[in-house]
């Protein structure tokens, strides 16, 4: 059952994704070679904590950390690591919190040193593809009008669009109703009403779309053994223009100063 949220449970949620956005923002300011995704998963978890939250990966359905860590052929689900990161890899990390009574979920994806162009343009369009997905998630549209969107900017840049995992509905649990493909034909799927709450998360591969999933019953990673790229924000369904709960700015201010730093 899919249900629109009321101002106030919105506000919550808006909590929620912001507390994201400052613990993604405390890994960025960390992320260099030679760090490893258990030192990250480490630090979120105790910021989650600090801050009166919960994180909401630890232990869901069994999963192992509080991020999830995917390094350049994972697509998502990886389980951190103490392996060091090296100049040339990307990380996905997506991180979740739950606070007084209501999720935030979001993901980034982090270049470690110095990476390609051929991979910073997949990231760049992964988040064109995120920004043209949520300018379809208005009432009255549905919920493959975002699909369609996605599809049709990475399809047309020759990326794959991952088929099997999806975004979701957010609120009092992890994953609600609806299910938010990143592909679709418009005007198809469940019609978005306002005060719906989404997590929508293009995860767009560098080369084919087909994927495999690792023996430890988390890991998703390309079949072809390509990179992939992931990014996710949570917002709600407004008349005329989404209305954004979590936010990038956090983890952008702590990358540009980063980068003066060099």
């Amino acid at each position: 059952m899919i249900r629109s949220k009321t101002e106030e449970e919105i506000e919550i949620l808006r909590q929620s994704s912001l507390l994201v956005g400052k613990t993604l923002a405390e890994v960025a300011a960390l992320i260099k070679p030679g760090v490893s995704a258990l030192e990250l998963d480490k630090v979120a978890e105790e910021f989650i904590k600090d801050h009166g939250a919960e994180p909401a990966f630890l232990g869901f359905n069994g999963f192992p950390n509080s991020l999830c860590c995917s390094v350049n052929e994972q697509v998502v689900h990886g389980i951190p690591t103490s392996k060091a990161l090296e100049s040339g890899d990307i990380i996905s990390v997506d991180c979740g919190v739950y606070m007084n009574g209501y999720y935030g979920d979001s993901a980034y994806t982090f270049e470690v040193g110095e990476v390609s162009s051929e991979i910073r343009k997949l990231l760049k369009v992964t988040r064109e593809c995120l920004t043209l997905g949520i300018a379809q998630a208005i009432s009255g549209n549905r919920v493959g009008d975002i699909g369609f969107a996605i599809q049709e900017h990475a399809e047309k840049n020759g990326y794959g669009v991952v088929r099997e995992l999806v975004g979701h509905g957010l609120g009092t649990s992890l994953h609600e109703a609806p299910e938010v493909p990143n592909y679709g034909r418009r005007g198809r799927g469940t019609k978005l009403v306002e005060g719906m709450t989404l997590a929508i998360e293009p995860m767009i591969n560098l080369v084919s779309r087909e994927i495999n999933q690792l023996d430890d019953g988390w890991t998703i990673i390309t079949k072809d053994g390509k990179v992939s790229a992931h990014y996710e924000h949570d917002i709600v369904v407004r008349k005329g223009k989404a209305e954004m709960l979590s936010t990038f700015e956090y983890i952008e201010e702590v990358l540009s100063k980063k980068k003066e730093q060099v």
